[in-house]
């Protein structure tokens, strides 16, 4: 309370309404007109007025008290509201991230044991040290879509003015739209990066809910992108390089936004930035939300960081649209592309920026390094511009997107999510082929005639040519028989056994071979049919040609390193001791030789052999085994005589097997073999070891119990015994030891590529 006296001649000639208006201005009974002219005394107290002074709120003025003028950024910095937090933030887990906690805690309590005993577990915690490092680097390394979208949203991942503050020398935030307000969730303002000036423009989340909710959780209104398209003019004028980082779920979309015009607000910020005269940068530190991201990122450059996603529309939201139910976030995250590799692949993004491995937050002023070592290399290109060139460049990086030309060479890297139906398959006009073919075979037949190699490499090119039109013709002669969404179904559902790595289910064998039937009834009434048959028919005369030529070559390499073994000085030698031994014995055969010298020969033959075994194995040829029969023909039965009993019954097992082999069960099994091979591939595991012969022996099952019948056992046994004694005398000057003609069992050998094969 404060007491005024004032003389009685102070009041005279006021008028009674005078005195009640006064009332209002705090003073009882006294106009402001008098209080004013109204000389203060002492002397007299005829009257009293008291006043109560009321106190107001003190406003929270950033400027402190005693300011440092030696602060990084300058003097100015202390007229930001965005302090340093009192606390610590506290550590946040994704769920993804539980595998390294554990680890975490494994390695305080060993360290919390050490100090309790005292005892040396160093060798522990370093051992735990590098396991967590190493899971780390495998979890951030291979991270799913959605797992990037829950790391961009950490509470704890640096927001704009964190990055602003650590890479700019000086800054000083702007405030207002000029229309009565300003919006937290957007902060602009001008700052110097190595002595360079630019405008930074970014949407600020919060660090802790008091600040989210102060910021709007980085949701700006209209004023927000009023208050960035006025700093773009400002920039503009003054010749300010723009950089604006995004970080938003999206403009605020509450009536009063709706009402204040939020959706004219992006489109205007959209329509003038792609008539701005300066360099823009824009930079996705953590989620860019649809249009309110946009709205600040018609960019000539894009930049992302690593973990940052960029969407249209979230992946919860794209899930509840498309699957009804928030829980299928993941397959859409994954079907949206918004992360960083992926819109880069897209040619949506302009560059990547790395984090550290465990995210942004994990190292904040490691990544504002990044992010200010980017900014400086996308300006140092995009200054050296001039004005025109410039906004070409900004309307060519968004007028190029979605674009594609028809019947154009794709370019490789593009190839990786493209189907294979939609490739272009090139053709040869069925008159050009032929020519080609004749004048190939007037070559083969030119070499046949002059004993000469046939043209490889021609030859080589034709049967890769020939494969692909005959694709292309079964695959022209599907679609004409109307089977062509069936046979994909087919596919598709194959594809899916293969994916879960299990073996193939009956009912889908049963459904290729139907649909192999069938195909083959309607093949001859497929329009293309003759061309297909043309070209099936030069493929297979084409690859004998090759099989020929490939076996002549391998015959003259495997004789000339026979050649080689037997004209070895230490191989001659021992020969030509024996063959003097033999003669001297006196023995028409091999029979009538005493047991000594018999192993004398036996053992040179085996030498001579491994000899020949390795020789091949050089040129890479793999031999399975040698094998010999000690039962050696009798002299009274010629060998041409034996050759044909063999060659007979050999032909009858043959015929057998191929029976057996064309059954439609034993070509799926086959056909499941080679799967399981290839899944393997050149290292295969214990289950894939497991499997592959589990099938081998159910296939060498089959065989077996196809090939021995009664009959064919009953020849075997009877020219067994008619031949129990095999020789073959020395057929003259040329050979140096008598031959053993001998009978083996019939075999069947099928390989299904170079590293495998099984025998019968």
């Amino acid at each position: 309370m404060a007491s005024i006296a004032y003389s009685s001649a102070a009041f005279t000639g006021t008028s009674a309404s005078d005195l009640l208006r006064s009332s209002s201005n705090g003073v009882s009974g006294i106009p402001l007109k008098t209080l004013g002219k109204a000389p203060f005394s002492v002397k007299k107290r005829d009257a009293t007025v008291a006043a109560k002074l009321k106190k107001g709120k003190k406003h929270d003025y950033p400027w402190p008290a005693d300011p440092d003028p030696n602060v990084k950024g300058g003097v100015l910095t202390h007229l930001s509201h965005f302090k340093p937090l009192k606390e610590k933030q506290k550590p946040v887990t994704l769920d993804f991230e539980k595998p390294l906690v554990e680890i975490e805690k494994k390695m305080i309590d060993v360290r919390r044991m050490a100090n309790e005993t005292g005892l040396d577990f160093s060798d522990q915690i370093i051992l735990l040290e590098n396991k967590y490092q190493q899971a780390l680097k495998d979890l951030y390394r291979h991270l799913t879509p959605i797992q990037r979208v829950h790391i961009a949203r950490h509470p704890n991942r640096p927001t704009f003015l964190d990055h602003i503050f650590s890479i700019t020398d000086k800054f000083v935030e702007l405030h207002g739209d000029r229309s009565g307000y300003d919006d937290p969730a957007i902060v602009t303002g001008i700052g110097t990066i190595d002595d360079r000036r630019y405008m930074f423009i970014g949407q600020q989340k919060g660090r802790n809910t008091k600040e989210n909710i102060h910021r709007n959780f980085g949701m700006p209104t209209p004023h927000g992108y009023r208050k960035a398209l006025r700093m773009m003019y400002y920039a503009d004028h003054h010749g300010f390089p723009i950089v604006t980082f995004i970080d938003t779920p999206g403009a605020y979309a509450d009536l009063k936004s709706e009402e204040l015009g939020q959706g004219e607000a992006i489109a205007h910020n959209l329509r003038t930035m792609f008539g701005l005269k300066v360099p823009i940068v824009s930079i996705v530190i953590g989620e860019g939300g649809s249009g309110g991201a946009l709205a600040i990122g018609c960019a000539n450059k894009l930049l992302m960081l690593e973990n940052a996603v960029f969407y249209v529309a979230s992946p919860e939201a794209c899930a509840a649209i498309l699957w009804k139910t928030a829980k299928a976030s993941p397959k859409a995250a994954e079907k949206l592309r918004i992360t960083a590799p992926e819109l880069c692949r897209l040619q949506i993004c302009d560059g990547i920026i790395p984090e550290p491995l465990g995210g942004a937050h994990a190292d904040p002023a490691w990544t504002s390094q990044q992010i200010k070592a980017a900014i400086n290399e996308t300006m140092d290109e995009l200054t050296a511009m001039d004005t025109e060139k410039l906004l070409k460049h900004r309307m060519h990086k968004f007028r190029k997107l979605g674009g594609f030309e028809e019947n154009a060479q794709v370019d490789p890297k593009k190839k990786v999510n493209m189907k294979k139906e939609d490739q272009i398959v090139c053709t040869t006009p069925n008159e050009e082929l032929e020519g080609e073919v004749e004048k190939l075979k007037q070559q083969i037949l030119k070499a046949k005639e002059s004993s000469s190699k046939p043209p490889e490499m021609a030859l080589k090119d034709m049967i890769e040519k020939l494969k692909k039109e005959v694709d292309h013709e079964y695959s022209e002669a599907i679609k004409a028989t109307g089977l062509k969404d069936r046979l994909d179904m087919l596919r598709e559902e194959v594809s899916k056994v293969n994916s879960r790595d299990q073996l193939m289910n009956p009912v889908i064998r049963d459904k290729i071979e139907k649909l192999k039937d069938e195909f083959n009834q309607k093949l001859s009434a497929a329009p293309n049919h003759p061309t297909l048959q043309y070209k099936l028919d030069m493929l297979k005369e084409f690859s004998k040609a090759k099989s020929l030529s490939d076996a002549a070559t391998l015959k003259q390499e495997v004789n000339k390193k026979f050649n080689e073994i037997m004209s070895r000085p230490e191989i001659n030698e021992k020969l030509e001791a024996l063959k003097a031994e033999v003669q001297n014995s006196g023995s028409s055969s091999f029979a009538d030789l005493d047991q000594g010298l018999k192993d004398k020969v036996l053992n040179t033959r085996k030498e001579v052999e491994l000899e020949m075994i390795s020789a091949l194995k050089s040129i890479g040829l793999v031999v399975e085994g040698v094998k010999s029969n000690e039962k050696v023909l009798s002299e009274k039965d010629s060998p041409s005589v034996f050759k044909n009993k063999v060659d007979h019954l050999n032909e009858e097992i043959n015929k057998k097997i191929e029976n057996v082999v064309s059954s439609s069960e034993l070509k799926n099994m086959i056909e499941l073999l080679k799967l399981e091979i290839a899944r393997a591939g050149n290292k295969p595991d214990t289950e894939s070891k497991s499997k592959i012969e589990a099938i081998q022996k159910q296939i060498k099952q089959r065989l077996s119990e196809a090939i021995i019948s009664s009959e064919l056992i009953e020849k075997y046994e009877d020219l067994k015994e008619k031949n129990s004694e095999v020789e073959q005398s020395s057929a003259g000057a040329d050979e140096s030891l008598q031959k053993e003609t001998k009978y083996e069992e019939p075999r069947l050998e099928i390989n299904l590529g170079a590293n495998s094969s099984f025998a019968q």
